[in-house]
C-alpha cells in the first residue's frame, strides 16, 4: 500500500503566479483579470487563452480539500497555448479558484498519508460552498463567490462548463449534466493507461444515469433523490446555471488515492442489509463525534468560525442520511455501490471529527489528543479497507486534463 506523494499540489499563490507569467509571455492570446472577490476580501482572477466568441469555461478549487484542480488548470492552459486546434474556434478561460478562503484553510499541499491529510482537512458547509450555495439559499444571501462565477458565466455564455473536483480516496468518474455520447470511451481509456479505476457506482451519482462505466447524466429537476435528506441538490447548484445560455456542466473527478474496491461492476449478495449496516455504522461513528463535541461546547463559548460551522453541518447530515441508507431501498445493487456507500459512511464522521480536531487544537482544549486518535484510527482503517494506493500527481493531473479535452471536443461537436 503506496501513501507517499511525490510532488505538491500547487498553493493558490503559485497558481496566481503562474498565470501571470503567462499573460506576460503571451499578452496576444493570454489575459488575466480579476472577476471578483471573496467574502474575507480575496481576488477570484481568471485567466483566459484566446479570443473566440464560443467559451469553454475552466473551474478550479471549488471545494478546498480538492487540490488536483489548481495543477490541471496550470497543464490545460499550457497544453491550450501547445495545441492550435484546441483554440480553432474556442476561448478557453480558468477561474483559478472559487473559493480563495476555503483554500486558506485546507493546509495538506503534500499529505503523506490520509491520517496528515485530515489533519489539515477543511471543507466548508454547503451555504458556504460557491457552486453548492444556490441549492440552500435564498437568491438574496448567496456569497459573493456564487454571484462571481454565475456572473463570469453570463458573460462568457459557455458551450461547456467544466468543474475539476476530487475524491480523497476511490476512483474517477464524471458528472454531465447533459449527455454527451462518445465521453466514456476516451474517459476509460485514459483511467485504464494511468491505472486509475473508474468508480462505476458513485455514491454522489447514486440513481442516475450512466452513458458509460463511470459517466454519470444528473437527474431533470423534479426528479426524485436518491437521499431525501440531503439539503443540497445538485440540480439548484451553479452547474445548471450553464443550460441558461445553451451550455453544460461536466464535473471531473479524479482520486488522490485509489481503491481498486470501487470499480466492481459485480452484484452484491446483499445489498440492502450492507447499505443499513454502514447506516448503523455512519450513527454509531457520528454519535462519537457529537459527545466530544457537546463536552467542548461549554469550553468553547466564544469560539465560532468556518472550522467549527462545517464540523457541526457535517455532524448534522449524518442522521438523515443513515436513515435513508437504512429506510429506503438502494439506488444500485452493485458491488461497486456499495464499496461507495461505504466511502461515504467513513468520510462523512472523519472529516467532522478532523475539523473539529483543528478547533480543538487550537484552543489547546483538553479533549483534543483523545480526538486526535480516533482521527488516526479512522483513517487508517479508511486506508486498510480500501486498500489506498497514492494516484502519482502527474496521473491526477493527466487524466483530468484529458477528461476536459475530450468533453470539450464531444461539447464542441454537440453546439455545432
Amino acid at each position: 500500500m503506496s501513501l507517499l506523494p511525490q510532488l505538491r499540489y500547487p498553493t493558490l499563490a503559485q497558481l496566481l503566479v503562474f498565470a501571470q507569467d503567462l499573460a506576460a509571455r503571451r499578452p496576444a492570446l493570454c489575459a488575466l483579470r480579476q472577476v471578483g472577490v471573496s467574502r474575507a476580501g480575496r481576488p477570484l482572477h481568471l485567466l483566459s487563452v484566446g479570443h473566440a466568441r464560443r467559451a469553454v469555461l475552466v473551474v478550479a478549487g471549488a471545494h478546498a480539500n480538492e487540490p488536483t484542480g489548481g495543477a490541471t488548470v496550470r497543464a490545460l492552459a499550457e497544453r491550450v497555448l501547445e495545441e492550435r486546434e484546441l483554440r480553432s474556434g474556442t476561448s478557453w478561460h480558468f477561474l483559478l479558484c472559487a473559493d480563495p478562503d476555503g483554500a486558506s484553510l485546507h493546509v495538506t499541499p503534500a499529505p503523506r498519508s490520509l491520517y496528515e491529510y485530515h489533519r489539515g482537512f477543511f471543507r466548508p458547509a454547503a451555504e458556504e460552498q460557491p457552486e453548492w450555495a444556490p441549492s440552500v439559499l435564498p437568491p438574496d444571501r448567496l456569497p459573493p463567490e456564487t454571484r462571481t462565477l454565475t456572473r463570469v458565466i453570463d458573460e462568457l455564455r459557455p458551450y461547456l462548463q467544466v468543474t475539476l473536483h476530487g475524491t480523497d480516496l476511490g476512483g474517477s468518474w464524471v458528472q454531465l449534466t447533459k449527455d454527451l455520447p462518445g465521453l466514456a470511451e476516451p474517459f476509460a481509456k485514459s483511467a485504464a493507461e494511468l491505472h486509475i479505476p473508474v468508480e462505476t457506482g458513485a455514491s454522489d451519482a447514486a440513481g442516475w444515469s450512466a452513458s458509460g462505466p463511470g459517466v454519470h447524466v444528473m437527474p431533470s429537476p423534479g426528479a426524485g433523490a436518491a437521499y431525501p435528506s440531503m439539503p443540497d441538490d445538485a440540480r439548484h447548484s451553479t452547474w445548471y446555471h450553464a443550460h441558461r445560455h445553451g451550455g453544460l456542466t461536466a464535473v471531473v473527478e479524479v482520486p488522490m488515492w485509489a481503491s481498486d474496491l470501487v470499480d466492481d461492476a459485480a452484484p452484491h449478495p446483499a445489498p440492502a442489509a450492507a447499505i443499513r449496516q454502514l447506516g448503523r455504522r455512519l450513527l454509531r461513528d457520528g454519535r462519537q463525534v457529537d459527545r466530544v463535541l457537546a463536552e467542548a461546547l461549554p469550553r468553547l463559548a466564544g469560539v465560532d468560525g468556518p472550522l467549527l460551522r462545517a464540523a457541526r453541518w457535517a455532524l448534522e447530515l449524518i442522521p438523515g442520511l443513515a436513515a435513508d441508507w437504512m429506510h429506503t431501498p438502494p439506488a444500485d445493487n452493485t458491488m461497486a455501490y456499495v464499496g461507495s456507500v461505504d466511502a461515504f459512511a467513513r468520510r462523512l464522521p472523519l472529516r467532522a471529527a478532523a475539523m473539529l480536531l483543528r478547533v480543538l487544537r487550537e484552543t489547546d482544549d483538553v479533549a483534543a489528543p483523545r480526538l486526535d486518535r480516533l482521527v488516526a484510527i479512522w483513517s487508517d482503517a479508511f486506508a486498510d479497507r480500501f486498500r489506498a494506493r497514492w494516484v502519482p500527481l502527474e496521473h491526477q493531473i493527466e487524466h483530468q486534463s484529458r477528461t476536459v479535452v475530450a468533453a470539450a471536443l464531444y461539447a464542441r461537436e454537440r453546439a455545432g
